[in-house]
This record gives C-alpha cells, sequence and structure tokens, in this order.
C-alpha cells in the first residue's frame, strides 16, 4: 500500500523542517513549497492527500491556495496554520473550503490528530451506519430535501464549524448525525445535548467534566461532554438557550481545543467537531445582547437551513410510509394502512410541529385505528390548525409557532402535575427530566407551582 503523501507550504525552513519530521514518524511522506508559484506548481504535478499551508506567503495568501485546491482538487483536504489567537483568519479560511486548522505555535499531538483525520476522509470504510445507508431518516425527493443531502455530503469532508437553523422538528440532530456518519470522525463518538435542559448552576460540570471532591456531591471524576465526544462530534442543540456566562466558557474551549474540569489545575486536550442548532433567530439575538458576537461567528461557520414539512409536500407521503413501516416494526405487528380521507387530511395539513408532529400523530393513530386501517377521525387534526389553503400567506398557525409551541409545552406538563396531585418530583418523572429541568420549564412558562413535597434535590 502506498504511503499518503502531504503538501507542506510555508516559508520558514524551521517549521516545514519540524512538519516533515513529524509527517516521517507517522509513515507518511512529504513535498514542500515556500511560494504560492511553487505550491501551484508541486500542486498540478502530482496528487496529495493533504495540503498543510501557512496563511503568510511572501507572493499571496494561503487562501488563495485554499481557493485553489477547493476548486481544482476538492478531493484533497487543506489545512491552514494561523497565527496564535487569529481566530478571524482561521474562519475565513474555513468558509473558504478548508478542512481545518492548526495555531503557531504548532502542538504537535494537535497535528497528528488533524493529519490522521484528515486522511480519513477519502477512506469510506470509517464512515458509520448512517453514512453508507445515505443520511438516516433525512428521507424525501423534493428540491429542497435534495440539496440538503448535497450539502451534507459536502460538510462531511471538513472540520468547519456547522450551524444547522430550522423550526423544532424539522430533524436537526438527524443532520448532524447524518454529518458525523458521514465524515471520517464517523467511528468515533457522536454526543448531543439539548443546552437548554441543563440546569444553569451544573453546566460548567456537564460540559467540561469535573475532579473528585471539587464541590459538594463529586465523589467520583467524571468526564464531561468534550471529553466523551473526543474523536468525534458534539452536537450543541438549542445552543442559543447557553447563558452569556457559559457562552465564554464555551467560546474558549472551542478556540483553544482544551477544556479544564471543574475542580482540576491542568487543561486536558479534546478533539471534537461542532455542530450546533436552534430553532431561534440567533443574528436578532446578537443584535439585542442576548447571545456573544464571538461565539456566534466560531460556531456559524457553515448554516445548514432545514426546510419546514409544510414547504415540501411532496415528501410527505415518503416520510409516512416509513414511520409507519417502522412503527409496524416496533409493536411486531401489521403495517397499518391509511384510506384515502386520511392521507388527503396527512398531505394538506400544515404541521407547526413539522416532522416530529407528523411521528406523533401517527403513532396515535396506529394505537387509536381498527383493523389495521388509519381514518381521518383517528389523525386528530380537526380544530388543531387551519387548513393549508387558510395558512397559505404564512404556512403557521393564526397563534404563531412559539406560542403554538409553549402551549403544547405548557399543556403537558400541567397534565403531568394534575397526575401527580402537583407534586414537581413526581411529575418530573412522569416527564422523563430531572426536578431542575421541570423547574426552569415552570419559570419559562409563568407557572408558579409549589411543590406539596419537600424534595432534598431541588431545594
Amino acid at each position: 500500500m502506498n504511503r499518503p503523501l502531504v503538501l507542506i507550504i510555508d516559508d520558514e525552513p524551521d517549521i516545514r523542517e519540524l512538519l516533515e519530521i513529524t509527517l516521517a514518524r507517522m509513515d507518511i511522506d512529504s513535498r514542500s513549497a515556500g511560494t504560492v508559484d511553487e505550491a501551484l506548481r508541486q500542486l498540478a504535478t502530482g496528487h496529495f492527500n493533504l495540503c498543510l499551508v501557512d496563511m503568510r506567503l511572501p507572493d499571496g495568501s494561503g487562501i488563495d491556495i485554499v481557493r485553489h485546491v477547493a476548486a481544482e482538487h476538492a478531493e484533497t483536504p487543506v489545512a491552514v496554520i494561523t497565527a496564535h489567537g487569529n481566530m478571524e483568519t482561521a474562519i475565513e479560511a474555513l468558509k473558504a473550503g478548508a478542512f481545518d486548522f492548526v495555531s503557531k505555535p504548532v502542538d504537535l499531538p494537535v497535528l497528528r490528530r488533524l493529519v490522521e483525520t484528515a486522511l480519513r476522509v477519502d477512506h469510506p470504510g470509517h464512515a458509520g451506519e448512517a453514512g453508507r445507508n445515505g443520511k438516516g431518516d433525512l428521507l424525501g425527493k423534493s428540491p429542497a430535501m435534495q440539496e440538503i443531502r448535497r450539502l451534507i455530503d459536502k460538510l462531511a469532508r471538513n472540520q468547519a464549524p456547522v450551524f444547522i437553523s430550522g423550526e423544532s422538528g424539522t430533524g436537526k440532530e438527524l443532520a448532524a448525525r447524518a454529518i458525523h456518519g458521514r465524515s471520517p470522525r464517523a467511528a468515533r463518538p457522536f454526543v448531543a445535548v439539548n443546552c437548554g435542559a441543563i440546569p444553569q448552576e451544573l453546566m460548567e460540570s456537564e460540559f467540561f467534566g469535573h475532579i473528585k471532591g471539587s464541590f459538594t456531591g463529586a465523589v467520583r471524576d467524571k468526564p464531561g461532554l468534550f471529553q466523551s465526544a473526543d474523536g468525534g462530534t458534539l452536537f450543541l442543540d438549542e445552543v442559543a438557550d447557553l447563558p452569556l456566562s457559559m457562552q465564554v466558557k464555551l467560546l474558549r474551549a472551542i478556540q483553544e481545543k482544551t477544556v479544564r474540569p471543574v475542580g482540576a489545575q491542568v487543561e486536558e486536550p479534546v478533539d471534537v467537531r461542532i455542530i450546533s442548532a436552534s430553532h431561534k433567530d440567533l443574528p436578532a439575538m446578537v443584535a439585542a445582547g442576548q447571545f456573544r458576537q464571538d461565539l456566534f461567528y466560531r460556531i456559524h461557520v457553515i448554516e445548514l437551513v432545514m426546510s419546514p414539512l409544510r414547504s415540501r409536500r411532496e415528501d410527505i407521503p415518503v416520510m409516512i410510509d416509513h414511520i409507519l413501516e417502522r412503527l409496524a416494526q416496533r409493536a411486531a405487528s401489521p403495517r397499518p394502512r391509511l384510506d384515502r380521507a386520511a392521507l388527503e387530511a396527512l398531505c394538506a395539513y400544515d404541521y407547526p410541529g413539522n416532522v416530529r408532529e407528523l411521528e406523533n400523530i401517527l403513532e396515535r393513530a396506529t394505537a387509536l385505528c381498527e383493523d389495521h386501517v388509519i381514518a381521518i377521525d383517528d389523525l386528530g387534526l380537526a380544530g388543531k390548525a387551519p387548513a393549508a389553503s387558510d395558512a397559505a400567506d404564512t404556512g403557521l398557525p393564526e397563534q404563531g409557532l412559539e406560542d403554538y409551541l409553549a402551549d403544547v409545552e405548557r399543556d403537558t406538563i400541567v397534565k403531568a402535575l394534575e397526575s401527580t396531585r402537583w407534586n414537581r418530583t413526581a411529575a418530573a418523572k412522569v416527564l422523563g427530566i430531572s426536578f431542575r429541568a421541570l423547574r426552569y420549564r415552570l419559570e419559562k412558562l409563568g407557572l408558579d407551582v409549589d411543590d406539596q413535597e419537600a424534595d432534598a434535590e431541588g431545594r
């Protein structure tokens, strides 16, 4: 098997020699160039498995090489070498098509991990199950879904942070898993976290871990989310819900690629790709001072927009078939079928809760239907939303998506409280969330409920 070949582009002889020695110890061959012109000549004469390029060159910028490789040698990943702390340059390179970046002075362990990851890009055997079978459950043949799948393939080939936007229920986590599953990180962990569900006082420990004895209750060392995702992907869902104090710590961890567990004296290196998501308007939150601008630019390098289900109605029948088949397999029962009226109603409905709502509707209908035939009355759509023709202007229920989802959340919580005689501890167990997460939601929704149990966990 031929050894990989890397092109080193840097005008400093000492840096070139350091990189050549490091690569040689990894059983990797290398060639060197000191200028943009020399690098372009090298690229024209052979195939390279990776390019390492300094951003400052005597006759131009490393960005010029990044753009050239992206256009002429798309199969070759490019990693840029930037001045320490110059994140603006690194982000510009990532947007231009760079695979990843490393800062000067070059940290050799970080460099070795970067090279190992980059060399897996052209080896599909490393892809996970989501990478081999397509894009998970991101189904549909609409132009919007075809474009999403095309972008996922492209995003899987680099390490740039991705921000996935879209309404609740559009499949943002599925898209994140698909990017991970198609990437050279597929064999390593994919760790997903809902940032809005972590109590503020526990966030630093949850993200960065803690050591034994660092605070009351820390009876053993505990790795954080960054450590758990080392070598893989960390998916920050609803990142807009992070408090400003945590945003500062998260920014530093992303920029420095290190974390310090609570109570620790030294930092630990971590190698994670960040994918984040939110249904909120992050630019508006930045303008309002509710989200840090520097963190926004760091996580918002490339945006993937998930289309609402109502804008791609041609995908609804495909998704119905898939969901019904999955429900039948889970229940080990015959697959139900829809009568004509039920199918027409599902295709006309506007789905303020998007794919997640379609799944819930079909799961309920499957449980209620008789003789494995789903009728329109089994869907429970009456009064839930205006007809598609009435909502043509906005595609949303009259009250607005945010209000609609808040009402659904409020009703669910109130029902759980009522079923437990307004005991918050018991209600949290019914809802499958922690006591603190329930308390956070009660405060957010303005539900001031006194717990009738003096619970030590909550108090």
